[in-house]
């Protein structure tokens, strides 16, 4: 087990931390900027999983919508059209009705859906960045 000393830096003669501490002091830096990065990353899925979540949930709501609502609707609708038409051109009318309902609910769910970038933007956008600067660091 090393002691407090040797975690202290080591000053060179005329002031300056020595080439080894640089390198420690840089590898504790970029050791926090890879945990910084990553929970990042992680907070930035978990928006896009509930963004995600929430188009999914449209989907299935659609279709209980559509079975209950044809169950519903088609007994409704189709007694009381059976009253100046025969019943199975009533049937039809209410079944079509209740199909184009389910088809724009899930066209609007699969387009909350589609929305949903795979690709944590935010934290790319700054791990470029930080890159960028340690390349310019690195130049000077």
């Amino acid at each position: 087990m090393a002691d407090a000393r040797s975690r202290a830096p080591v000053e060179s003669h005329d002031g300056s931390a020595s080439t080894a501490e640089l390198v420690r002091q840089a590898g504790d830096q970029i050791t926090r900027l890879v945990r910084d990065e990553l929970a990042l990353a992680r907070t930035e899925m978990t928006a896009k999983g509930k963004q995600a979540g929430l188009g999914a949930g449209m989907l299935g709501t659609s279709g209980v919508i559509a079975l209950f609502g044809l169950a519903a609707l088609l007994v409704t609708v189709g007694l009381a059209l059976d009253l100046v038409l025969p019943g199975w051109a009533a049937a039809l009318i209410v079944a079509v009705g209740l199909l184009a309902l389910a088809g724009l609910l899930a066209v609007a769910g699969r387009s909350q859906v589609k929305r949903v970038s795979p690709v944590p933007k935010e934290t790319v956008g700054t791990v470029r960045a930080d890159i960028d600067e340690l390349k310019r660091r690195t130049h000077r």
